[in-house]
Formats: C-alpha cells, structure tokens, sequence
C-alpha cells in the first residue's frame, strides 16, 4: 500500500501524487498517468503492482489544477464527469499539466532511471510526454485517445516507445493505429483482440489475457530501459 504525497510544479503549483515504493532497493521508477477518472482504487492498484515489480511508482493527479479530489468509478455518469474534467484540463495554457507530469519525473528520478506509462487519456499524456518531458527512459502508452490522429502522430519521440492498442476500440479507429504505426517505425505498437480499456479490471471492457501479455510486454520494456 502507497501514500499520497505532496509534489510542486515549476509554476509553484501543488497537486497530490500517489507512491507507492518497493520492499527493497528500487531498481528504477515508473510514473502511472491515470485514465479520466482520477487517481482512483484502479490507478492506485496499478501503482501498487510497479511497486511489488520493483519499481518506486508516482501515480500524479493530473485533474487537480481544475478539480481537487476526484475519484471516479466507471458508470456514464463518470464517463461523462470525467470527460468534463479532461476537456477543462486539455484547455488549460501550456504547458498545462505536462509540469505536473515533469514534477513527478523528477521526484522518481531519486530511484534512478524514469519509465513513465498511461491509461487512456493517460496514454495520450505519455506520447507528449516522450516527445517533450525531460528526465525520461521509456514511454508505454496504453490505447492512448488522440495519440493516433494526424496532430499528435507528428510528434516525434525523444525517448524509446512501447504502445498498446485494441483492435476492437471504438475511441481509436484500427485504420489510424496503421496510420500510426507506419509513421512510426521506431514505435513498438502491440494490437489485441480486446477493446478499449482493457487493461482496467473494474470494467466490463476488461481482458484478462490482453491486459496479462500487455503487462509482461510493459515489464520486460522496461527492464530493458529504466533498470
């Protein structure tokens, strides 16, 4: 079981993280970007495995520079709660909540080298974060919504990517995951029989088998990468 913490951005701005550490010596960190709905039990849970793999893990809040304390579950009212919540934050002016994401970078580097990974809209924080963050060593975006249109496909990544899709996601069209995935040779791009969230195990579009070669991918990427 992790902590809340407090971590500040370069604008002087301060916004919880959740961390989880290690029973030993961290062999590097990973910083968990959420889905829309918060730092919840399920992003929390997802923190908590990093850490029992080894890793000191920083799960920021990256709604709290519009709405302090928010954790939703999986209902359409959270959907749309959330979607709200997204939409409010992506308006903010740059670099917006990328800081708060640098902050969290920053604060894990004193377990050694950095992976960052994300969930949903969390994925797509993460390829910006690879092509903008600083202090990186891998990036794992998880069916990140909008990573694959022409706008965020432009973006060029500094550090090395792993990235995972479903063929049956209705957010992100298969067509534009190929569009992406030939734009980016260098881009490790995994496609499962699953849908969108697939990796969440508090939702009906869970897929055990998906989200259990996904993880060993994620694993082994970053092995390879942070430590």
């Amino acid at each position: 079981m992790g902590q809340f913490i407090d971590l500040t951005a370069k604008d002087g701005f301060t916004f919880p993280a959740y961390v989880a550490e290690p029973s030993g010596t961290p062999k590097g960190a990973i910083v968990v970007v959420q889905e829309i709905f918060g730092v919840n039990s399920h992003i929390r849970s997802v923190a908590d495995g990093y850490a029992a793999a080894g890793y000191l893990a920083v799960a920021p809040s990256t709604f709290h520079r519009v709405k302090p304390g928010v954790e939703l579950g999986y209902t359409e009212e959270d959907m749309k709660a959330g979607f709200a919540l997204k939409t409010a934050v992506e308006d903010l002016p740059a670099p917006g909540v990328l800081q708060d994401l640098q902050a969290a970078v920053e604060y894990a580097a004193k377990a050694g080298k950095v992976g960052i990974v994300g969930y949903c809209w969390g994925g797509l924080l993460v390829w910006r974060a690879a092509s903008e963050l600083s202090g990186l060593a891998a990036a794992v975006p998880y069916y990140g919504g909008g990573m694959t249109t022409p706008e965020e496909s432009a973006r060029q990544p500094k550090v090395p990517v792993l990235a995972h899709f479903g063929e049956r996601d209705h957010w992100i069209p298969l067509e534009s995951v190929k569009a992406f995935e030939k734009a980016h040779p260098e881009v490790q791009v995994h496609v499962y029989a699953a849908d969108h969230g697939f990796n969440c195990d508090q939702r009906g579009s869970h897929e055990a088998s998906a989200a259990a070669t996904a993880r060993e991918r994620t694993l082994a990427f970053f092995g390879k990468h942070v430590g």
